[in-house]
């Protein structure tokens, strides 16, 4: 998203709100030197907040929505969405205040989204369904967040471990993009769109670009 817009990038910073733990700086660096980047210039643009708690995180997104009024962002990044959601509300007599609460963060996301102009991507994590097995499902998870995750999200990309070291890609739900699987070996984002990078395997044929105009809000689904 740093690389200029010639380039298929956006020219601009990076937001990344990680509730799990999961940013590594060294991923960050490896991208960058594979675009013959300046490691820690690239660092220096990626805006890094670590959430604890759901009230925490939705105060980050106010904050890096106050940043955005300085700077020119165009990538926000949640990882992941339902993690917090999922341990500070727990047991049936929550859910209704959970999704309630999952509502207004998602309303909040595709307001900075539409008021910045910036791509916004967010995981979610998927959980086993007691009743895929009844139905002969081959892979029987669905993604966590229910029909509130699912109608605030524009584009919903599942994505599961293949062979070796091979990632499938399904497109589940999208406005303009029919659904498809694709064999992804790697993720691009470019400006206002999502970019599948396929390995050249003989006889397979799927989805190669996976962005539509305007920028739209992403959410993947890793198992």
């Amino acid at each position: 998203v740093q690389l200029p817009m010639s380039q298929g990038g956006g020219a601009g910073k990076a937001a990344y709100i990680d509730t799990e733990g999961t940013f590594r700086p060294e991923r960050i660096k490896a991208i960058a030197a594979r675009y013959n980047l300046d490691p820690e210039a690239v660092l220096d643009n990626v805006l890094v907040g670590r959430a604890f708690t759901v009230d925490s995180q939705m105060e980050l997104l106010h904050a890096v929505g106050a940043k955005m009024v300085e700077d020119p962002y165009k990538l926000l990044i949640v990882d992941s969405i339902m993690a917090l959601f999922r341990t500070d509300f727990t047991g049936r007599g929550e859910l209704a205040e959970r999704q309630q609460k999952l509502g207004q963060m998602m309303a909040l996301l595709k307001k900075i989204s539409e008021e910045f102009n910036v791509a916004v991507v967010v995981t979610n994590q998927v959980m086993s369904d007691p009743g895929g097995g009844m139905t002969f499902v081959v892979d029987p998870k669905k993604p966590v967040g229910g029909h509130v995750m699912a109608h605030a999200s524009t584009q919903r990309i599942y994505m599961r471990k293949g062979k070796a070291e091979q990632r499938v890609a399904k497109v589940v739900d999208s406005p303009c993009l029919r659904k498809c699987y694709t064999l992804v070996s790697e993720w691009r984002l470019e400006f206002c769109g999502l970019l599948l990078i396929e390995p050249q395997v003989d006889g397979w044929s799927g989805c190669h670009e996976l962005c539509a105009a305007g920028c739209p809000a992403l959410s993947g689904t890793v198992p």
